[in-house]
């Protein structure tokens, strides 16, 4: 006879096929910690990215030289005496301009590549260039660059500085015009998107604090414009800490490029109409106490303007929200 014994096992749920672990979604995350935005941080990426934007910033601006030097060999261009190829203010501006331009696709391939996060992060928390609120941050900047601009071609200048104030004539007038306009934005973007953008974040990638985040790159962004005056180089600190801080608090780049490009843009325009206007070589890093008392007031009223506006019209400033 036969006995068959029943053995109880205990009870296993049925295997499920393919059955994974949900991931949580990311965090919210301030402007200037967006480098974090994947999994793919290392330590290390913030330093090999910014040698990479650095190298591909110098190679653009070569490849900008070279091909002009080609294009005045064909051309028969004149040369100076160190052999350098001769295109006159507003030729030189616009090459000088086409060459900084250039950096904002280095910086996008730079996120893309060295950082394997989507470069629209750069731009913004909210993955690329809010156009509503850079037009918006455009007409807030307007009336107040033109008031600080009027207000320093009014103070008085030290003897023999500064192009003679001659017609430049109405077709190198609108020439110059048409160059500064369609360059200069791009110019006064590509700066904003190496150091409010690039530099910012990759600081804040290691850093949680915004202020340690700010600081680094609005230093860096006055030694590149060379070394004038004291006063030059305090007015571009405070810029760069002033553009920075909007950034972080407004969640992208909108607020310092308008503003960037609005100061640039304007004293172009009306060096545009004076004979040999554009082939000055004074930059912001030159100017003297009386315009710094001028400047840093008109930034600082254009920042809270922002903030208002930011107030009235909330917009995010986290990834994600």
């Amino acid at each position: 006879m036969t006995t068959t014994h029943s053995i109880t096992e205990p009870y296993q749920p049925p295997d499920v096929p393919f059955q994974r672990t949900a991931t949580p979604p990311p965090q919210p995350l301030p402007y200037h910690r967006l480098a974090l935005t994947t999994g793919n941080h290392r330590w290390w990426r913030p330093l090999v990215g910014t040698g990479v934007v650095l190298a591909g910033a110098i190679l653009v601006m070569l490849a900008v030289i070279i091909a002009s030097e080609i294009a005045g060999a064909v051309v028969g261009r004149p040369r100076d005496a160190d052999g350098n190829v001769i295109w006159g203010g507003i030729g030189d501006t616009a090459l000088a301009l086409l060459g900084i331009s250039l950096s904002i696709p280095v910086v996008l391939l730079a996120a893309r590549w060295v950082q394997r996060r989507a470069a629209g992060t750069v731009s913004s928390v909210a993955g690329g260039l809010r156009w509503r609120r850079l037009g918006l941050c455009l007409a807030v900047a307007l009336p107040v660059s033109a008031t600080s601009l009027g207000i320093s071609m009014l103070l008085p200048e030290p003897e023999g500085s500064g192009p003679e104030l001659t017609w430049a004539g109405l077709s190198p007038f609108l020439l110059g015009l048409a160059t500064v306009c369609l360059l200069v934005p791009f110019q006064a973007a590509a700066e904003e998107y190496v150091f409010r953008g690039w530099l910012l974040q990759a600081v804040g990638a290691w850093c949680r604090s915004p202020w340690v985040a700010v600081t680094p790159q609005a230093v860096l962004f006055a030694a590149a414009h060379g070394w004038g005056t004291p006063w030059g180089f305090a007015d571009l600190v405070v810029f760069g800490l002033i553009t920075g801080a909007l950034t972080i608090r407004t969640g992208g780049l909108e607020a310092a490029i308008a503003l960037h490009v609005l100061n640039n843009l304007l004293p172009l325009g009306i060096l545009s109409a004076i004979a040999g206007g554009l082939e000055s070589e004074e930059t912001a890093a030159d100017m003297n106490w009386m315009t710094l008392a001028v400047d840093v007031p008109m930034v600082s009223l254009y920042a809270a303007a922002v903030l208002w506006l930011t107030h009235r019209r909330p917009v995010s400033f986290r990834s994600g929200n």
